[in-house]
């Protein structure tokens, strides 16, 4: 019997102009933890697990249902253990973590039949689109495009230098409530104007040009129309770049911003200070962050185990001390 263990990263989508097709991991964490039991139980730990199913309608318990489905195989009862330190509903892709968690934990558990490329088309369909689930399970910056019904996708190494700000907004905002904000059509013009940002901003990241992230990073899709959401947000990404960011964004669907910035600029306290500040003004309280690019995507461990160990005393938080940062 086994007992598995993942640790996944958190994402950040879009990146401004890349709309459902750039993704890039980030350095804070999801922790779950699956292994067959007798019956099936829970154990979620900390804030952002709060309010969350413990009951089979669970995400992580569907998610995993899914994996044996397509592998063909009957699994017994699950015991599922789950930290995070992903805030849900921030724009940080804490669903996208739980689905990728669990298809990965899932998989090992029945000696991976299911290649990575197959989880991440089943991450894709459930999530709506590849960017976060990309980040995710691969690590690094993704650029990825789906059809509906086939996701490809390419991996970038971010840049050594690259490190990013977050302020988190004290408010949660639903990425439905966020895509409801969008318009049905826009014109030729700003679509024009994002596809060519998207492919600079691509390049940039590729070639190690950070300079030009700042105009890259510009859109027109997507943040005008959300910006009415979050107040402050259209003066941080109006000003982040002449307060020492590289370039700023809206993070996924929001609320949290985020700001890339080279890893030695001496400028780093003044734009801490800088989105802090905005959303103040605007009567807002934020948690900011540094964070750097998640070089690796989930990442498994699988222990030999017993059927009794689930109830052994010891718990997921035992086995991951010293790995927490919050």
């Amino acid at each position: 019997m086994k007992r598995v263990l993942v640790k996944v990263p958190a994402s950040t989508a879009n990146l401004g102009p890349g709309f459902d097709t750039l993704g890039m991991a980030l350095s804070l964490y999801a922790w779950i933890e699956m292994s067959p039991a007798k019956e099936t139980t829970f154990r979620l730990h900390g804030e952002q697990m709060q309010g969350l199913p413990t009951d089979k309608t669970n995400l992580l318990y569907k998610v995993a249902q899914l994996v044996f489905k397509e592998a063909g195989v009957q699994m017994p009862e699950l015991h599922i253990e789950m930290y995070s330190e992903i805030p849900l509903t921030r724009g940080l892709g804490s669903s996208a973590s739980a689905i990728v968690g669990s298809l990965v934990a899932a998989n090992a558990l029945i000696g991976s039949p299911l290649s990575e490329d197959k989880l991440f088309q089943i991450a894709t369909s459930l999530e709506g689109h590849p960017d976060n689930v990309g980040a995710s399970l691969f690590g690094g910056i993704v650029v990825s495009a789906w059809d509906g019904e086939q996701a490809d996708y390419v991996r970038l190494a971010p840049h050594p230098k690259l490190e990013t700000l977050v302020a988190i907004p004290a408010f949660q905002l639903s990425t439905e409530k966020a895509r409801h904000a969008l318009p049905s059509q826009v014109s030729m013009a700003d679509a024009v104007f994002n596809v060519g940002r998207s492919s600079l901003l691509v390049a940039a990241l590729a070639s190690g040009e950070l300079g030009l992230i700042r105009h890259a990073m510009r859109d027109r899709l997507h943040q005008p129309y959300r910006a009415a959401l979050i107040p402050g947000m259209t003066a941080i990404l109006e000003c982040a770049a002449d307060n020492g960011a590289l370039g700023a964004a809206l993070s996924g669907a929001g609320p949290t911003l985020i700001a890339f910035v080279e890893a030695d600029s001496p400028r780093k306290a003044e734009l801490e200070r800088f989105l802090v500040e905005t959303l103040q003004r605007e009567g807002v309280s934020a948690e900011t962050m540094w964070l750097k690019p998640s070089v690796s995507g989930t990442e498994v461990r699988v222990e030999e185990t017993n059927a009794d160990s689930v109830n052994d005393g010891t718990t997921l938080m035992s086995r991951i001390k010293g790995e927490v940062v919050q």
